[in-house]
């Protein structure tokens, strides 16, 4: 079996300073998160990923969301640059982990902007969030990196959640998930589900029938066991405190 990679990027002290754009600011229990942390790391190597921790980035608070900062397709990782001008410092020590990984290194540049979190691929084609952190040119200029693999691009729209993959993820099957009130437009995705809870918004794809998800979606977890889903579910609420989700703790590197 080939080997699968994740890398992660733990926790620093500065974490309860992380941003916050469509909730309220509440308190981050650092011990907490960090067992959090601990805890979904080890559920990534029980299902068979090798995880590679990225060097931290202690002046950056957000920096343990490293789905944010690279998009990795095939052997190119293009380092993003994120709508908000605090979180760009978090790129160096992922480019030199994936440096050192063998990948190839591209960028977003000015005037381009672009969030990993923004960017959901679904069989042949990539939807990226148009919102707060990523813009039309961002998404030009990923569309241009990922031709060479075949894949096309399309731009949708997101207004009610930080990310899209805040507010939609997608089933081994291709079915795009999502709660419904922070999902702007899902017609534009072929085949789209409402889940019973926000948390059931967000899966990490283990296997082809292992799914990993937030704890904070009981109701969900069920319905996708009932489907014939393996599910393991992790507590993160620290990191859903600051708009973190199952997604965005991690890259999967296959």
């Amino acid at each position: 079996m080939p080997v699968r990679r994740a890398l992660i990027r733990r926790p620093g002290l500065l974490l309860a300073d992380g941003l916050v754009t469509h909730i309220d600011k509440q308190p981050v229990d650092l011990d907490r998160a960090l067992s959090q942390w601990l805890s979904y790391a080890e559920a990534l190597r029980c299902a068979g990923w090798e995880t590679v921790e990225v060097p931290p980035a202690d002046d950056c608070p957000d920096a343990v969301f490293i789905e944010d900062p690279v998009v990795v397709q095939g052997d190119l990782a293009i380092l993003a640059r994120s709508g908000a001008p605090e979180r760009r410092g978090e790129s160096a020590g992922v480019e030199a982990t994936l440096r050192d990984l063998g990948y190839r290194i591209a960028r977003i540049e000015e005037p381009g902007t672009l969030d990993g979190g923004d960017v959901l691929r679904v069989g042949g084609t990539a939807y990226v969030g148009l919102g707060g952190r990523t813009n039309g040119a961002g998404i030009q200029q990923l569309a241009n990196h990922l031709r060479e693999f075949g894949i096309r691009t399309q731009a949708v729209t997101v207004e009610r959640a930080l990310h899209l993959k805040s507010a939609v993820t997608a089933l081994p099957d291709g079915t795009v998930i999502g709660w419904d009130p922070v999902v702007d437009w899902p017609g534009a995705f072929p085949a789209y589900e409402g889940m019973p809870e926000e948390g059931g918004a967000h899966v990490v794809i283990l296997d082809p029938d292992h799914l990993l998800m937030a704890a904070s979606a009981p109701q969900t977890a069920d319905l996708l066991r009932g489907r014939g889903y393996r599910v393991t579910t992790v507590d993160i609420s620290e990191f859903e405190k600051l708009e973190g989700c199952v997604t965005c703790l991690s890259v999967r590197l296959r």
